[in-house]
């Protein structure tokens, strides 16, 4: 069983901040959220920070303001270890991921019902939805084949990748990472994995993983259109983030499908095993925190899985956004479409924090460099940051945010959404159908749902306004625009039955 000695009171530090004790030698945890906010925080979550905290290796912990329970580490987390890399601050959807494509479409275009019906239907006959779908259940997606869908989780987003499958190369530079290369920093060590990984019949249904490319998943994953609205003072910064005021944008949300779940899968199966074997002692008693140490073979292992499962996210997210274009262009002839950014929220990378190479590991969190970061040098935010997409809900509204220079008390992260407060159980026991239903028809936001998914209502998110207030608070990020949902497409096929 999980740890459950007693947590410890949060200390609060600042206005949007406070630290939870560790006791001993052990720095704090990093605590990022008002007093509301820090109110949402259970004691199962605050126990799974104090165990990753606590974990060989680890310098660093920041809870978010968007913390709850997860997978070994809560949901909302920065784990940092110099010398261990640890999968559950990853998570089994590996490389979970936003992007933001802007149309050159003003928003009244979008105005009326009909337009936006005729909009949704052409999506969905290119982007299907659902845990199990792919390709063949959307008759207008992109095909992908074995070896088109190999060459996409080696190489990523490569320029033949993009070509290949109608992306527009140039995207690639609105990428926090167009691509991921093996332990080693190679792409030979990820074609070495795969093909080991083949050859031991692990991906027997391989082909049929690589026909989720260019699809969203269940649960909180969605595509929703947008209404831009530019906050006042950011007209500069947002133009150079591609952002246009009033108009029409797509914002997504999903990862790695199930090629990413299985890989991780395995190896937390793996690693289970391994400390099974070796009576290796668990951090917090929790088998969901294992670990490896940098330089192993387990290590080298599951780097070069996290990297295949990463590539097949971010060429599933640019082929989306290249199929939503044309979606829209079907619809709307003529209007031209660009990519804002793309970036992960479930992510380990090898960042410089406090001029030292560490292991960052993401688990529900954004990474934030402010203007003038050298990691920053020669793309298109070296001198304004990079665009933070943080989604609330359809009726609070998201957000693109800027990194502050204060994003360093944080490891130069946020959060990556507003985070739940009821689980998918209870959402389903306490929530009314009809009232969820009523909620977007007042609003006039559409949905590809005939009953909008109660386990994805906007009563199961924190305050959306308090878990901003408290990033800008705590001089992490500031807002740079708002986007208004005008219509969302979710998983339709549990809300229907």
């Amino acid at each position: 069983m999980p740890n459950q000695d007693p947590v410890p009171p949060l200390i609060e530090t600042g206005e949007a901040t406070a630290m939870l004790p560790m006791g001993g030698s052990i720095k704090p945890i990093t605590v990022i959220g008002n007093a509301a906010i820090r109110a949402t925080f259970d004691d199962v979550c605050l126990q799974q920070a104090r165990n990753a905290r606590s974990a060989p290796g680890v310098s660093e912990l920041v809870l978010n303001p968007d913390a709850h329970r997860g997978y070994g580490a809560p949901i909302g987390c920065v784990l940092v270890s110099p010398s261990h890399i640890y999968p559950g601050p990853v998570g089994v959807d590996i490389k979970c991921s936003m992007s933001l494509l802007q149309l050159a479409l003003p928003a009244e275009a979008i105005a009326g019902r009909r337009e936006r019906r005729a909009l949704i239907d052409a999506i969905l006959e290119r982007v299907p939805t659902g845990a199990g779908r792919g390709q063949r259940n959307a008759p207008k997606s992109r095909p992908v084949d074995t070896e088109l869908g190999r060459r996409v989780v080696v190489e990523g987003a490569s320029r033949s990748v993009c070509e290949a499958l109608g992306i527009p190369p140039h995207w690639a530079e609105r990428c926090e990472d167009a691509f991921h290369l093996g332990h080693d920093d190679t792409v030979d060590a990820l074609g070495s994995r795969l093909d080991l990984l083949l050859a031991g019949d692990y991906f027997p249904r391989f082909a049929d993983k690589m026909t989720q490319l260019g699809s969203y998943g269940g649960g909180n994953h969605f595509g929703e259109c947008e209404v831009v609205h530019v906050a006042e003072g950011e007209q500069e910064i947002s133009e150079v983030f591609g952002l246009r005021d009033g108009h029409v944008a797509f914002l997504s949300h999903c990862g790695s499908r199930g090629f990413g779940h299985n890989l991780a899968m395995d190896q937390f199966k793996t690693l289970q095993h391994k400390f099974d074997a070796w009576d290796i002692p668990l951090p917090g008693n929790d088998r969901q925190l294992v670990y490896a140490p940098l330089g192993t073979p387990e290590a080298n292992n599951y780097l070069d899985d996290m990297a295949l499962g990463a590539n097949f996210a971010t060429v599933n997210h640019l082929l989306i956004n290249a199929l939503v274009l044309e979606a829209f262009q079907e619809v709307l002839p003529g209007i031209e479409g660009n990519l804002v950014y793309f970036i992960s929220h479930n992510i380990a990378r090898r960042e410089v924090l406090n001029s030292q190479p560490q292991w960052v590991h993401r688990k529900g969190a954004t990474r934030a460099y402010p203007a003038g970061h050298f990691a920053l040098r020669e793309t298109p935010f070296a001198s304004t940051g990079h665009p933070i997409l943080l989604p609330g809900d359809p009726q609070s509204g998201s957000a693109v945010m800027v990194a502050e220079a204060g994003a360093e008390r944080s490891c130069f992260s946020v959060n990556h959404g507003a985070g739940r407060v009821l689980g998918r159980k209870q959402a389903f026991r306490t929530l009314d159908q009809a009232a969820v239903d009523r909620s977007f028809d007042e609003r006039d936001i559409l949905s590809n749902c005939r009953t909008y998914p109660r386990d994805e209502a906007p009563d199961v998110y924190k305050d959306f306004e308090q878990v901003l207030s408290s990033v800008k608070q705590a001089g992490l990020a500031r807002e740079v625009a708002r986007l208004e949902a005008r219509f969302v497409i979710k998983d339709a096929s549990k809300a229907d039955d």
